[in-house]
Parts: structure tokens; C-alpha cells; sequence
């Protein structure tokens, strides 16, 4: 059993008699860096995206049809590619497939802002995306297998550093694409040098590992469980789906729920950032309290009544304390790096974890699709933000009853 110091020095990758090396303490410190640079690169992918894709529509004469594909594409990558994650990392172990995702986001993301035409630019988005996706799954699998005692902190590192890539693709991509002379490729594409940035990283800590082999990664996924029979990894995916639904509901009309409540068309663009930055320290604090408990059934009730409150708000008050229920709203969807932390915990080994993240997340985000057209449809059919808000508002209730059952200090092994 580690003692309290322990837990507190350097973090260490890889069970090792006797002291740790300098080098292993080193790349200990590495490993968590490429963590968080990989992370950074989890959302520009996607986020920089929307700012610039009337001029992306323009220039490539898509069709109205296919620029709202693009909006679906991702959920669709995600879920497919993920699937795949776990084989692979059997195959090759998690930190040569993680790196192997910073490749393809790298060059998915630089070469789609030379494309020429629109089949071009959806085929290299999706090769970027591929990446993301398997990258999704794994890094929870790096972080439980190299920092099995700092679970918590490491998944609210990871958490922390996807909000802030996501706020800054979505923040920075416009005025980024303005200093760059206006034109939508180098804005896209400057997003792809961050990805080289990350790749390099990855690419050092392979080559510094002392366990660079992928078989000696492959135990640890080796063991391939019936993961259908567990209800633990269902409700999870069930709560990671229901999640997704709210979040790209909210990030889709949040804009627009404001703009028709009579908020500035700058001021709702502020409100949706505030609602992204307001997860920044929530998701690095969350896992950290989250892995103290051994059920986590507490916070997903609070981030669940946070959202209710928040989304009633937005229904019958958006243009009063217009900033109270952006906070309310980015609270409520720090579910999803409370549904990473009990993805690390539900699972007793890498291999565990990693067939759990494929399944909840690919299922999850299968789940996922239907939800921010669905919104849009209610809204269009209604004139008013009533019924759509009241949805989501609702969607919260199943999210937080199988978030209760997620929660609950078990693991899939046992019930699979």
C-alpha cells in the first residue's frame, strides 16, 4: 500500500522496484504534460470550425446539406473510431495510439486548409477526428495505468485543459483569422501547428519510455471482457450521451436562445465563452473531490440541479442576470469530466478502462446525435425557447438516475 508521502512526490509511471530513477521521475513529469498538450488539441478540431464555416461554405460552394453534416460528423467520428481504440491498444499499446491520434489531428487539421473542394476538406476532417476519437478513449487509459495513484488530478488536468482548448478555438479562431489576413485556411490551419506541438511531445515521451514496445503495454488491455453485462458501463453511457445532448444543444443555440431574449449579438457570444470558462477550474476541482468519495452520486445530483435551474432560467429570464444562468449552464456540464473520473474508477485495470471508455464514450455520442436537432426542430415548430429549454431541463432527470447507479462504488469486472 503507498504511504501518504508517497502519493504526494513526483508522480512515477510504471510499477518499478526500488527507488525511481531520475529519468522515470522525469518522464513522469512528461508523460502529464503530453497529457494536458493532447488534451488542448481534443476541440479546435471542432470549435474553430464554426466561427468560419460560412466562409468555409463560400469558398468550397458546399451545399446548405452538407454544412449541416459537418455539425453531426463529429459525434458520428467519435463514436466509430472510438470502438476501434481499445483493439488497437492491445495491438500497440495506448501511448503509440494516443500518438498515432496527434499525427492524424495534425494532419488532418493543416492539410484540410489546402483542400480544394468540399469532399477533400470532409474526408481530412474526418482523418483529424479519427484522431480525436481514439485519443478519447485512451488518454483515461494512460492516466490510469502510468498514474494509478493520481487518478483524480490527472482527470482534472486532462478536464481542465480540454475547456480551455475548446474556449480558444471557439474565442480566438475570428480575430486569430483576421491578424492572419482574413482568409478562413490559415485561420483553420494555424490550429494544426498546436497539433504538431502535441505530436512532438508524445513523440519525445515514446521514444524516452523504458516500456516503448507496444507488447509490453498489451497485458494490461489484454483481457477482453463481456462489457454488455454490466450495468455499471451502460449507465454510464446512457449519462455520457445524455450530457452530450445538453452540451451541443447548448453550445449550438445558446447564442440565439439570447439574441431573442434581446442580449447583443456580442454580449451572447461573451455569455456562451463565459459558459465554456466557467468549466476550466470546475473541471480541474471536480475529479479531484470526485475520487475522494467512493460513490460520486452527490455531484451528479448538484451539476443536474445546477442545469435545471440554469436551463429554467434561460426559459423565463434570459435577458435578466443573463451571466447567472451561463454559470448555472457551464456548471451543469461539468458532467462529462465527473463521467471521465468514474470511468477511471469503475474499472480496475487499464484494460477495464479502456473497454469502458470505448463503450460509454462510442455509445454516448451515438446517443448524442439526435439531441441539438431535435432542439432545433421544437424550436422551429414553436417560435419560442419554452419547450426546447424545457426539454433539456427534463433530459436532466434520466441523467441524473443512471448518473446515481454510475456512481455507485463498483466495478465492471465484478458485474461483467
Amino acid at each position: 500500500m503507498s504511504t501518504a508521502a508517497e502519493t504526494t512526490t513526483t508522480p512515477t509511471i510504471a510499477p518499478a522496484a526500488g527507488p525511481a530513477h531520475p529519468v522515470r521521475r522525469h518522464l513522469g513529469w512528461l508523460l502529464a504534460v503530453a497529457v494536458a498538450v493532447a488534451a488542448l488539441n481534443l476541440r479546435p478540431v471542432v470549435t474553430s470550425l464554426g466561427p468560419l464555416l460560412d466562409q468555409v461554405r463560400v469558398d468550397l460552394h458546399m451545399s446548405g446539406t452538407v454544412a449541416g453534416l459537418l455539425t453531426a460528423v463529429p459525434s458520428l467520428c467519435f463514436a466509430l473510431f472510438g470502438l476501434a481504440a481499445p483493439a488497437l491498444s492491445r495491438r500497440f499499446g495506448p501511448t503509440v495510439v494516443v500518438t498515432a491520434g496527434m499525427a492524424a489531428i495534425a494532419l488532418g487539421v493543416l492539410a484540410r486548409s489546402f483542400s480544394g473542394g468540399t469532399a477533400v476538406f470532409l474526408l481530412l476532417t474526418a482523418v483529424a477526428l479519427a484522431g480525436v476519437a481514439v485519443s478519447n478513449v485512451l488518454i483515461p487509459v494512460v492516466i490510469k495505468r502510468y498514474f494509478p495513484d493520481r487518478v483524480g488530478p490527472m482527470i482534472g488536468l486532462y478536464s481542465m485543459a480540454l475547456s480551455v482548448g475548446t474556449a480558444a478555438a471557439a474565442a480566438a479562431t475570428v480575430p486569430l483569422t483576421k491578424a492572419l489576413g482574413g482568409n478562413w485556411r490559415e485561420g483553420l490551419g494555424s490550429w494544426g501547428l498546436l497539433a504538431v506541438a502535441g505530436l512532438l511531445v508524445w513523440l519525445v515521451t515514446l521514444f524516452l519510455r523504458r516500456d516503448r514496445s507496444g507488447k509490453a503495454e498489451a497485458p494490461a488491455a489484454a483481457a477482453k471482457l463481456p462489457i454488455l453485462r454490466s450495468r455499471t458501463a451502460w449507465a454510464l453511457a446512457v449519462f455520457l450521451g445524455l450530457q452530450a445532448t445538453s452540451a451541443y444543444a447548448t453550445m449550438g443555440w445558446l447564442p440565439t436562445i439570447y439574441q431573442d431574449a434581446g442580449v447583443s449579438a456580442g454580449s451572447s457570444g461573451g455569455l456562451l465563452a463565459l459558459v465554456m470558462v466557467i468549466s476550466v477550474p470546475a473541471s480541474f476541482i471536480l475529479p479531484n473531490l470526485a475520487v475522494r468519495r467512493g460513490d460520486q452520486g452527490l455531484f451528479v445530483v448538484v451539476l443536474a440541479l445546477c442545469g435545471i435551474a440554469g436551463y429554467t432560467g434561460l426559459a423565463f429570464a434570459a435577458g435578466t442576470v443573463s451571466w447567472l444562468w451561463a454559470c448555472l449552464v457551464g456548471l451543469s456540464m461539468c458532467a462529462f469530466p465527473l463521467a471521465l473520473t468514474m470511468i477511471g474508477l469503475r474499472a480496475r485495470t487499464p484494460g477495464g478502462v479502456a473497454q469502458l471508455s470505448a463503450f460509454a464514450q462510442s455509445l454516448g455520442y451515438l446517443i448524442s446525435i439526435p439531441g441539438p436537432i431535435l432542439v432545433g426542430t421544437i424550436y422551429q415548430a414553436t417560435g419560442q425557447w419554452y419547450l426546447p429549454l424545457g426539454f433539456l431541463a427534463l433530459l436532466l432527470i434520466p441523467q441524473m438516475a443512471v448518473g446515481l447507479r454510475a456512481g455507485q462504488a463498483r466495478h465492471i469486472e465484478d458485474e461483467a
